[in-house]
């Protein structure tokens, strides 16, 4: 299982997404049944929908970057610590995912706005299980796994 603590600072995602908790909820669950995941595993993580103003507070505090982003991870552990894990635990805080209202593209429609939206979180839950893309096999590895994850939501 995967459950995803969804804080919503920003009414306006309402205007995109019904329910923003219930979407994601039925999404994690369609792609924890790849075998990227461990069956008998339950994993927790905390999604932020937020908008500029929180963001770029969170990117000046945690990376000293002042200025807005479209999304921050906080992965919880490094990767090989978060794999001792998994073999000891059953439940594994995984991070916090931030994403930024104001970067998805809102005037192409709702299809549209989700489409981009749902590569945003899968991005960065990739990226709370210590995958990184700083160099090109990292890169094509984790762009292989969001593919498997977008097919599976398409």
């Amino acid at each position: 299982m995967i459950k995803a603590d969804v804080i919503i600072k920003n009414k306006d995602w309402f205007k995109f997404i019904k329910n923003p908790t219930n979407y994601l909820k039925r999404r994690l669950q369609k792609i924890k049944k790849d075998n990227f995941f461990s069956k008998k595993k339950n994993y927790h993580l905390s999604i932020l929908l937020a908008s500029n103003k929180e963001i770029r507070i969170l990117n000046k505090k945690f990376r000293n970057k002042n200025k807005s982003t479209d999304v921050l991870s906080f992965p919880f552990y490094k990767k090989k610590d978060l794999k001792k894990n998994l073999l000891k635990l059953n439940k594994v805080y995984l991070g916090d995912i931030i994403i930024n209202l104001n970067k998805l593209d809102k005037k192409s429609g709702v299809k549209a706005f989700k489409k981009n939206f749902d590569k945003l979180w899968i991005h960065s839950l990739v990226h709370l299980f210590g995958y990184q893309h700083k160099k090109y096999k990292d890169f094509k590895m984790m762009n292989k796994i969001e593919g498997k994850f977008h097919k599976i939501l398409s």
